[in-house]
């Protein structure tokens, strides 16, 4: 069962959780190169995140249009975003950002952003040290996740697996999420810091794996990469909500 939280509504019918500061091993010392060495993360602010990925439904309210691919069904907009570029991700919040620039979540003021890498994982383990946020066996994935071997070959509505333990869904499988970072081959050069990994690349890092991807890329530590152009039916966005 979910512990309960703290948490706040908003009007596009998401549900954003307070995650508390903390600490926990990033990476995978039995993942692949691009997860290792694992390391110490140092969580030292608290933020909101979002309970499930950005639905069509939110981004065709804030940005008049709906890029994605899987649209057909009387509930298509209870599915998650997708064929949306980071470079979109990071325009639709700026947007929402302008919108909601005066209102208040539970007595404070805030910004949207991505979460960082270091939060992504963060939120996925929710303070579980295994490869899944469930365990170390992938049997139990369909119950939590939306993967190649349960799909049907397309994402599904938000929010009809199991939650993690702080109460997160459709972290496993889905839609892979973007996330602030520029890409990096390991965790060679990374340190304590939650913040975003900065450097010249072109690439942009998502998270959790999609509809069309085998178990092993749900993983809590796995890491995918794309450019920051480009748009895929199996990447979206989760929001983070910064109090000030």
């Amino acid at each position: 069962m979910a512990e309960s939280r703290p948490y706040f509504d908003d009007e596009y019918g998401g549900r954003y959780i307070l995650v508390e500061p903390g600490s926990f091993v990033m990476g995978d010392v039995n993942g692949t190169r691009s997860e290792q060495p694992p390391h110490t993360v140092e969580i030292v602010e608290p933020f909101f995140c979002g309970e499930r990925p950005v639905t069509q439904a939110h981004w065709q309210a804030i940005m008049q249009d709906n890029p994605s691919r899987f649209t057909d069904g009387w509930a298509a907009g209870l599915r998650p975003v997708e064929q949306v570029s980071w470079d979109d991700s990071i325009e639709f919040i700026s947007r929402l950002n302008s919108s909601d620039h005066e209102s208040e979540r539970l007595g404070f003021r805030g910004v949207w952003r991505l979460p960082t890498e270091a939060e992504w994982e963060y939120v996925a383990r929710a303070g579980t040290n295994s490869r899944w946020s469930f365990g170390d066996r992938d049997g139990d994935l369909n119950e939590y996740g939306w993967h190649a071997g349960n799909s049907g070959a397309s994402t599904r509505e938000v929010g009809q697996k199991k939650a993690n333990p702080w109460g997160f869904l459709d972290l496993h499988g889905q839609v892979s999420e973007w996330c602030q970072d520029c890409f990096s081959s390991d965790y060679s050069k990374h340190d304590q810091s939650s913040s975003a990994h900065t450097s010249d690349s072109e690439r942009r890092i998502h998270r959790g794996g999609s509809w069309f991807t085998e178990s092993d890329s749900t993983r809590c530590s796995a890491r995918g990469s794309s450019y920051h152009y480009n748009k895929s039916d199996g990447i979206g966005l989760r929001l983070v909500w910064q109090p000030l």
